[in-house]
């Protein structure tokens, strides 16, 4: 009976050490992790899921410690579903819990995470159980995607790899096959005990047969009493020899009580002491089933981490084949980079000797036009001359070729000059800050004549200031709000509405662009023609119909990409047309 008494308060002891123990490390855990909102909270949460015991433990904690300087407050959850406002959930993996979906149900709430004998990196901090303390581990990325900040002392003393984690789990197997040992010893201690209850039961079985055999001799001779009672001879015996047989007689009945009295309390004690080893079989058996349940679960678990060690295994050569591949096909973009650098190399003294050309290219246009003016004029005031010295000379037909001749003249001049133009634009790089509103209200009184001539009404909305050549963007609208006025049937008034959205580059998130639209009213564009609109002296109508030198929108299209921007447009015929342009920010 001492002997059980005296394992079952070591066990109790040891126990009692451990429960201590869990409750000071997950208090320890806390205090050396810093929560980015804890300074929002009066009270310190700590959560523990499901019927877990440890609740009682870190109860009686709290009453003695604080967590970050504020007071501790224990709650329980049965369901991960229900888990919320604490700072930090504690778990066992014994009331099989699943991890992956207790971290999808806590992610980004700021909760911090500590299981007890989970897998490596399963947790945010886990506890192996390891004799009569624990070890941990931490999961450093998933606690700072939490925006958790850990201290130096809690990482220092943390298993840092999965090969510490496997030897700590062979120290566990190592343990329980000890555990295993104790066990067949504590097995074997009992069948002593029970072999020597056995040996005192025969023992109890040899002394109640003496007393039986003792109740005998007392019969047999209580009978030989009566029979000489009966007898004659008794009746001439003297007196003293009757005293001393009774006497005798007398002292043997006083032993034979005395001895079964003793044989009684003996046949008691050792009743008791069946009892009492009966007992502690009894306990014994029922620590043996624990210890055969855990050792079961404990193996079972080996045989999970054998498994999963298997897993690692293959997961390690999988990303090993990966980084290979990884490898050949940096060695093999290494190469293709080689080559397109060489590529862009050649496009980049292309598209020199590109800027080049294009800068001759305006350069003889400019010239041309220019050196074209003066020859041109000489003609234009021959024509002069002549229509005024010998106007009189001429017939009808003279006097009409003459006409034709000067219009041809006054049309080639505005073909030069709108040439001319052409070449300079774009050549400005220097860029001001420019108000939209008020160049419109400045086009609005130079169109004044025409505006007030065909009633045609521009209206704008809250049109930016932007960045650019204040003469270019002028040149820009006046061109594309004169169109919508000219290119409109006679019995409609011309309508011109501009409007500007900012929108940003879908390539590109950090950079936008306004949006200019100039709707009109007027005849419209067939789509078969809208392609080759933007090309210098290009004219969809007679000049008998609309006059004009067909430049206009190739100055927009040189304008616009000029300052970085696009330009197209939708139309149809007898709807109107709207044109759309760019200007970066």
């Amino acid at each position: 009976m001492s002997f059980s008494l005296k394992i079952k308060a070591q066990e109790t002891s040891n126990e009692e050490v451990k429960r201590l123990q869990r409750a000071i490390f997950v208090f320890n855990f806390a205090q050396q992790i810093v929560w980015p909102t804890i300074e929002e909270h009066q009270n310190f949460k700590i959560g523990v899921l499901g019927p877990d015991r440890t609740i009682l433990d870190l109860k009686a904690m709290s009453l003695k410690r604080k967590i970050h300087g504020k007071p501790v407050e224990i709650v329980r959850f049965q369901f991960v579903k229900n888990v919320k406002d604490v700072q930090l959930l504690y778990v066992n993996h014994k009331y099989n819990y699943d991890m992956h979906y207790i971290l999808s149900k806590i992610s980004g709430k700021n909760i911090m995470l500590v299981g007890e004998d989970y897998n490596f990196n399963a947790s945010m901090i886990n506890m192996v159980n390891v004799g009569d303390s624990f070890e941990y581990e931490i999961n450093e990325s998933r606690i700072e995607e939490e925006g958790f900040t850990i201290a130096s002392t809690l990482r220092k003393y943390a298993i840092t790899s999965s090969e510490k984690w496997k030897r700590l789990y062979r120290k566990t197997e190592r343990t329980l096959n000890k555990v295993q040992e104790d066990k067949d010893k504590q097995e074997a201690i009992l069948k002593d005990k029970e072999e020597q209850i056995q040996s005192q039961e025969e023992k109890i079985t040899d002394q109640l047969e003496k007393i039986d055999s003792k109740e005998g001799e007392i019969n047999r001779r209580n009978k030989k009493i009566e029979s000489l009672y009966t007898e004659s001879e008794i009746q001439q015996k003297k007196y003293e020899e009757k005293v001393v047989i009774e006497r005798e007689l007398e002292k043997n009945i006083q032993e034979q009580v005395a001895f079964i009295k003793i044989q009684e309390e003996k046949i008691i004690q050792g009743n008791q002491k069946i009892s009492m080893q009966n007992d502690f079989l009894i306990e014994q058996k029922e620590k043996i089933k624990e210890q055969e349940s855990v050792l079961n679960q404990q193996a079972t678990e080996l045989i999970a981490h054998k498994k999963v060690n298997l897993l690692l295994i293959a997961l390690i050569l999988l990303i090993l084949v990966v980084s290979i591949f990884i490898y050949r096909n940096y060695l093999v973009k290494k190469k293709y980079n080689k080559e397109l650098k060489h590529k862009n190399l050649e496009i980049y003294n292309q598209s020199l000797e590109l800027e080049s050309k294009n800068k001759e290219l305006e350069q003889f246009a400019y010239i041309a036009s220019h050196d074209l003016q003066e020859p041109l004029n000489t003609i234009s005031s021959f024509i002069g001359l002549l229509a005024e010295d010998y106007e009189e000379n001429f017939d009808e037909a003279g006097k009409e070729s003459m006409t034709f001749i000067k219009e041809a003249s006054i049309r080639m001049k505005k073909l030069i000059d709108a040439l001319l133009e052409y070449s300079r634009l774009g050549r400005s790089k220097e860029y001001d800050n420019v108000d939209c509103n008020i160049i419109i209200q400045e086009l609005k009184k130079d169109l004044k004549v025409i505006l007030d001539k065909t009633g045609a009404k521009i209206n704008i909305k809250n049109l930016p200031v932007i960045k650019g050549s204040e003469i270019e963007l002028r040149l820009l609208f006046q061109n594309l709000i004169s169109n919508g006025i000219k290119f409109s049937t006679p019995d409609t008034i011309p309508k011109i509405d501009i409007t500007c959205v900012e929108k940003n580059d879908p390539k590109d998130a950090s950079k936008g662009f306004w949006q200019f639209s100039i709707q009109d009213n007027g005849i419209g564009i067939p789509e078969k023609h809208q392609e080759r609109i933007f090309a210098i002296f290009q004219r969809l109508h007679s000049r008998d119909e609309y006059e004009g030198t067909g430049i206009g929108l190739a100055h927009c299209k040189k304008i616009v990409e000029a300052h970085g921007g696009k330009i197209w447009l939708t139309s149809k015929e007898k709807k109107g047309s709207t044109f759309y342009f760019t200007i970066p920010f």
